[in-house]
């Protein structure tokens, strides 16, 4: 369907219109380049740019206005097209994202291992739909990968931008016919509603806030808004330099004042939005601000912004997989300049000949083309994912020792093990003593416990091998997400009272069977550190009676050292314990060993596999420990 106006318009022709288009204004080139180059050296880790990444907001304020103004401009002749205005957006998007996405897709398949393949995989898809900002968020969470491991993590804020501009010009379309003498009223309430909902998300999700369309359309409403010529623009010189400079002056406190810490999006957006926004409308062509705006080489890296975005991410992944470390300062500078060229031959080569009258691709099979790249990179996206990261691509050794990271044992399974509150062992069955044995199983009563949350899985094979080793006996109780913290509230809102059960549960038994030796094992980090510091946890521990306990911290990967640390502060006093703590001790450090010699092959046979048991805080787990 060709939708295209052609009545006349109430819509007041937007300043800087011509009969022929939009005019062209050289400093919004140039606050393009004030956008792209603090997101490329804050993400190159170059010091002096932690707030870097509110480049991506002065992108948004700037698209909004330049989209608005396009699409009011027509509106206002009678001559706007559905069909025309995506193609625009196809001949402006496409070439060069779907560059990005194959030449990233043949880098993924070579350098990831299938767990991080099958993660970028399901990425790719979601890209090529222009849902990666929804793909990016559901994926949030404490069983995500690391958002240095994902190579299109930036596409989040194109999807934004793309399912804005499906929306937006209908909208435009409507309120022109239904409502035109309200449309600035209209599209001010949705700016408020939506900044008002995003600062409002933001104490409750994060990730949402960050992500969704509706939290951060304010910012492409904001520029849209200054398209309307709902303010007029000043007069003076003066007040029009001085505007820019304050916007310019903005967005620098946000790029250099902000940082990882700083509460983001929500009211701190606003600075950075501001100050585009301020940029914008003061239409300065004399100030210090304009003249460094509109100089030849802020022009040109505004130019380029487009490509420089798209390839500065996926070449800073992909380093840190083949280094297997983080980028020194001289690496990142390195990884900037291979961007910049990357950006010019991709502007250059990729992007210029789509665009404008002059291009030798017609509308049919701009289409057809743009139908035929999305279901390729969606299909191939949905194989990856479906086959688990098509683990068969690696070498039969590689395999073996990358498989060897996602073992696990029946410790770490139902029936042992509580994945969640429904799942596991019931109250009841864990008071009768009906829990997992570890060591020999023909034991009358057991002399220990291993109790914790799922770090407790990961350590108690190791456990479960000292003790057949010497003879010793012991239970297994772990819960999901349940530290071993016996009446202890977790969290504000009350959701952990099944924790407070089994917890309750395990503690009665240990009352019951008067077991002398009880280890504890959980990410303590993770909101607990104070309740250990407080004495919440050992004083309903002590009130049971004379028994020894071990703390074991595994803030990261659980080392070595940490085990014999935890066994050496236990009472040594009695014969089985004395027997049992040097078995654990040498069994504990063979399975470490064992995991080092991997890591240290690893390290020389692939380095996905290196970055990826680095980034994990050392060797690779295994279930065999």
């Amino acid at each position: 369907m060709n939708l295209v106006l052609r009545r006349s318009s109430s819509v007041a022709p937007v300043p800087g219109y011509e009969p022929g288009g939009f005019t062209y204004r050289r400093d919004i080139d140039g606050l393009r380049a004030l956008a792209i180059l603090p997101v490329v050296l804050y993400h190159a880790g170059i010091p002096g740019f932690s707030g870097g990444f509110v480049g991506v907001d002065v992108f948004f304020v700037i698209s909004g206005f330049l989209m608005a103004s396009l699409i009011s401009g027509e509106i206002a002749r009678g001559e706007f097209s559905l069909v025309r205005f995506y193609e625009r957006r196809i001949r402006r998007i496409f070439p060069a994202l779907f560059a990005v996405l194959a030449t990233c897709s043949v880098a993924a398949w070579f350098l990831l291992m299938p767990a991080e393949f099958a993660y970028f995989a399901r990425s790719l898809k979601a890209a090529a739909l222009f849902t990666s900002n929804i793909q990016f968020d559901k994926e949030s969470g404490y069983f995500d990968i690391g958002a240095q491991m994902k190579p299109l993590l930036h596409t989040w804020s194109l999807a934004v931008e793309e399912q804005f501009y499906i929306l937006f010009p209908l909208l435009l379309l409507i309120l022109n016919r239904f409502a035109q003498r309200y449309i600035a009223s209209i599209l001010a309430g949705l700016l408020t509603v939506s900044f008002a909902a995003g600062t409002w998300t933001l104490f409750r999700s994060q990730p949402d806030a960050f992500y969704l369309l509706q939290f951060r359309a304010w910012e492409l409403l904001l520029g849209a808004m200054l398209s309307l010529g709902v303010l007029s623009v000043p007069k003076r010189p003066q007040v029009r330099a001085g505007l820019a400079s304050a916007g310019v002056l903005l967005i620098a406190i946000a790029v250099f004042g902000f940082s990882g810490r700083t509460l983001f999006p929500g009211p701190a957006a606003l600075l950075p939005c501001l100050g585009a926004a301020l940029v914008i409308h003061a239409r300065d062509e004399l100030g210090p601000a304009s003249r460094v705006l509109r100089s030849r080489p802020m022009v040109f890296v505004g130019l380029i912004s487009y490509s420089l975005y798209l390839w500065h991410w996926p070449l800073i992944v992909f380093s840190r997989e083949v280094t297997g470390r983080e980028l020194s300062l001289l690496q990142g500078g390195l990884i900037v300049l291979a961007s910049l060229a990357m950006s010019i031959i991709s502007w250059r080569f990729i992007e210029r000949p789509f665009r404008g009258r002059g291009s030798l691709v017609k509308r049919s099979p701009l289409f057809a083309g743009a139908l035929t790249v999305v279901i390729a990179a969606a299909g191939l996206g949905d194989y990856v994912a479906h086959h688990g990261g098509v683990p068969g691509r690696l070498p039969a050794d590689v395999w073996r020792v990358y498989a060897s990271t996602y073992d696990q044992s029946r410790f770490s399974l139902p029936p042992c093990f509580a994945e969640s509150d429904t799942a596991g062992r019931s109250a009841a069955d864990i008071r009768a003593g009906k829990l997992c044995p570890l060591g020999p199983e023909d034991a009358a009563k057991p002399n220990f416990v291993v109790w914790g949350d799922s770090h407790s899985g990961a350590m108690a094979p190791a456990i479960d091998v000292a003790a057949r080793q010497v003879g010793i006996s012991g239970l297994f109780a772990g819960h999901s997400s349940c530290p071993p913290l016996p009446d202890v509230q977790l969290t504000p809102r009350g959701d952990t009272e099944l924790c407070g059960d089994f917890n309750g549960a395990v503690l009665d038994l240990i009352k019951a069977q008067h077991i002398p030796l009880v280890f504890l094992v959980a990410y303590w980090p993770k909101g607990v550190v104070h309740h250990l510091r407080s004495g919440s946890l050992m004083g309903p521990l002590r009130s049971t009676g004379p028994r020894t306990f071990t703390e074991v911290d595994v803030s990261k990967s659980p080392s070595a050292e940490q085990v014999s640390v935890a066994i050496g502060r236990m009472d040594t006093g009695a014969a089985h314990r004395r027997r049992l703590y040097p078995s654990l001790r040498e069994a504990a450090n063979r399975g470490f060993e064992l995991t080092e010699r991997q890591h240290r092959w690893i390290a020389g046979s692939s380095p996905a596999l290196s970055t990826m048991s680095g980034m994990a805080g050392g060797a690779p787990r295994s279930g065999r420990l």
